[in-house]
């Protein structure tokens, strides 16, 4: 592995508001609560003690670095979207990326599927486990996205599944596309988990399917977790949906102090989306016209408020051209000066990093782009916050990709 240790300071510049269609009017609550927030006002909030921010190459040479998770001694394990697990030495520059040794020939990589998000179990200092998602095939044939729960060697060099699966039947594509699909541990334990639509147009609306949805599972059994607002529905798909109405969720970012969960998810030619959360919400996504029309029409509103006037409205919109969003992380702690607090979003088409500043009524109230990664490095794919409150940030070109640590320089 070849390292870069880039230090760039003073480079936090406001690229303006990035706010069009942004009159959000989100109702606040945490994943499993509920509660109500006023209508967003859209300001510009003064900025003061922004720190300036220094970026590390901590390893190169990698290929669609999907997601990451942060071990308790200080290493890093790592998804590729072809079907690869790896361990970093550390989450410095020149970390040495090792290899773990997994049964990962079912997963089916072409498109946007593969081997896709992780999540370390909150316990996992005692039970070394973690959930993957993926696209799964038997005998070469895709059949469905799935998670899986495995359990990592105490050296780090192999990982064993151990209930496989704890979710399957997600909705695949065979090309690939809007395949979701990310894993997040909420502050109460359950795991949320965004799926794609794969841009079928009847599914994100039918609530008896698991696509275009963000679930809420119970990690051990990967049953409906306590909470759920559709606990006693009578089709078992239904008891995991938390909220529907999505495209392409990529991201879900749970807020610290607050247990709220948000997520970030593709829009078609316009208007990428950042959602507050809610039990039981429609957001509004609806490509099959209620099965009026076939195929898969994209030319409907992100958040169809003709069609489903209690549609709950984004957080944040792109308007158009979109950014591509992908994963989402709150920056959380002291170092971070005026940026604690803030939600980091990242961006494929984009090749940017957003820094958005939430109102008190949760809605996007500013957008900024630090200087350092805009563009500079490409596709930007995985947001995680580490333990330290240190950012990582992967890229997602497909050859020679790398894992960026951010911090206040």
């Amino acid at each position: 592995m070849t390292s870069q240790t880039p230090r760039i300071a003073g480079l936090l510049a406001a690229v303006g508001l990035v706010l069009s269609g942004c009159s959000a009017e989100p109702t606040s609550v945490e994943a499993g609560g509920a509660g109500n927030a006023p209508a967003a006002t859209v300001s510009t909030p003064t900025r003061t003690g922004t720190p300036d921010l220094e970026v590390d190459v901590v390893a190169s040479g990698l290929a669609d670095v999907w997601d990451m998770g942060f071990l308790p001694d200080g290493r890093m394990l790592i998804s590729e979207r072809s079907g690869r697990l790896s361990l970093l030495s550390g989450t410095g520059p020149g970390a040495a990326v090792t290899p773990v040794r997994a049964e990962l020939g079912d997963v089916y990589a072409r498109g946007e599927g593969g081997l896709m998000g992780l999540a370390l179990h909150p316990d996992f200092a005692q039970s070394r486990k973690f959930v993957t998602c993926s696209t799964h095939a038997e005998a070469g044939t895709p059949t469905d996205i799935r998670l899986v729960t495995w359990t990592l060697s105490a050296d780090g060099t192999s990982a064993t599944r151990v209930k496989d699966p704890l979710l399957g039947g997600l909705p695949i594509n065979p090309s690939g596309r809007h395949s979701g699909c990310r894993p997040t541990f909420a502050a109460d334990g359950a795991l949320l988990v965004g799926a794609g639509d794969t841009a079928r147009g009847t599914l994100p609306q039918d609530l008896t399917s698991l696509g275009g949805k963000v679930l809420r599972l119970d990690a051990a059994t990967g049953g409906p977790a306590p909470g759920n607002p559709y606990a006693d529905a009578a089709n078992p798909a239904q008891r995991l949906v938390h909220d529907y109405g999505h495209r392409n969720v990529q991201g879900v970012a749970v807020q610290p102090g607050t247990g709220k969960a948000y997520s970030a998810e593709h829009g078609p030619s316009t208007d990428d989306e950042v959602n507050l959360l809610r039990p039981g919400a429609n957001y509004g996504w609806d490509p099959g016209q209620g099965g009026t029309v076939g195929g898969y029409d994209e030319s409907v509103p992100m958040t169809d408020l003709t069609r489903f006037p209690d549609a709950t409205k984004a957080a944040w919109s792109s308007g158009s051209p979109v950014e591509a969003v992908s994963g989402a992380a709150f920056l959380s702690g002291p170092q971070w000066g005026a940026l604690d607090g803030v939600l980091a979003v990242g961006a494929l088409r984009g090749q940017k990093l957003m820094l958005m500043t939430l109102g008190a009524d949760g809605a996007v109230a500013s957008v900024s782009v630090p200087q350092p990664l805009d563009g500079t490095f490409g596709r930007l794919r995985a947001v995680r916050l580490a333990p330290d409150g240190t950012l990582f940030v992967s890229t997602s070109n497909g050859t020679d990709d790398k894992i960026l640590r951010v911090s206040p320089a």
